[in-house]
């Protein structure tokens, strides 16, 4: 029986997943978390699937050595890469962003046409097609890479005339397909969701996966029993952050989007695990 007062172990390739830890914050307020960004070795969207594979292993094998309850997978490419392999591989309750917001999105489609936007690496495997097909195998999936939009989040440039400008690129052919539903298929997107509202019109729904892959954790925990019941007491190491590199970069970034006020993130060699 694992210890409800154990943390969850959230990682990404860098800061993108900080939006999906903020969700598990805001929906599972008395869980603990322990966040690793592999600022080092980001970005996942244009390397290899062996690759992608090999740098989750480590970052999981960490995790372990943190006595996580459950896992939570806060990146799209590794997700689509790396989880049906590594999941198989520990006991550790693990969850992707790709299932969630894959069936969310198929039950909000009218028109059954979904676009999915996202880096290279996620849309080059297919898995948010592969998922939706399952679901329902009349719905037409359109993806569309755009790996501007990483570097640009991470610039801090979520409203800025040069972002607006490479969406209305990026999301033309879409609009031209007319999809009525729209998954932010990596989690840095989300930092720019008004933008790609904007362009895409009232009449697309925005699927984020962050928020609904928060709530599949607390569903999760739930069903095993592993909620954490009592509140964790103040000057408790409630959320903890590690990166591979650029420490104080991440800490800006963190403290930009998610309000604790966020103190430290440790840098540790992820190589060695």
């Amino acid at each position: 029986m694992k210890d409800k007062n154990a943390p969850v172990g959230v990682f990404d390739s860098g800061i993108g997943g900080l939006t999906v830890a903020r969700e598990i914050m805001r929906q599972t307020p008395n869980e603990k978390i322990i966040y690793f960004g592999d600022t080092a070795r980001v970005p996942y969207g244009s390397k290899s699937k062996e690759t992608v594979t090999r740098y989750s292993r480590q970052i999981v094998r960490f995790l372990q050595t943190q006595q996580v309850k459950a896992i939570v997978v806060a990146c799209n490419t590794a997700s689509a890469y790396a989880l049906d392999e590594i999941e198989k591989e520990t006991d550790i309750p693990m969850i992707g962003v790709v299932k969630p917001g894959a069936k969310t999105a198929v039950e909000t489609t009218a028109n059954g046409q979904i676009g999915v936007i996202g880096t290279e690496g996620t849309i080059s495997s297919g898995i948010y097609s592969r998922y939706i097909q399952e679901i329902n195998p009349e719905i037409k999936v359109t993806g569309k890479a755009c790996p501007l939009f990483t570097p640009l989040v991470e610039e801090g440039l979520w409203q800025d005339p040069v972002t607006d400008e490479i969406a209305r690129r990026y999301l033309e052919e879409l609009i031209d397909i007319g999809i009525d539903t729209l998954i932010l298929g990596c989690t840095h997107y989300p930092l720019i969701r008004s933008t790609v509202g904007r362009i895409m019109g009232d009449q697309v729904t925005l699927v984020n996966p962050a928020y609904e892959t928060a709530r599949e954790l607390k569903e999760l925990l739930e069903a095993r029993d592993l909620q954490n019941d009592e509140e964790p007491h103040l000057g408790e190491d409630r959320y903890r952050f590690y990166v591979s590199d650029a420490a104080n970069k991440f800490k800006r970034f963190a403290n930009s989007i998610i309000k604790y006020g966020i103190l430290s993130a440790r840098i540790i060699n992820i190589e060695e695990y």
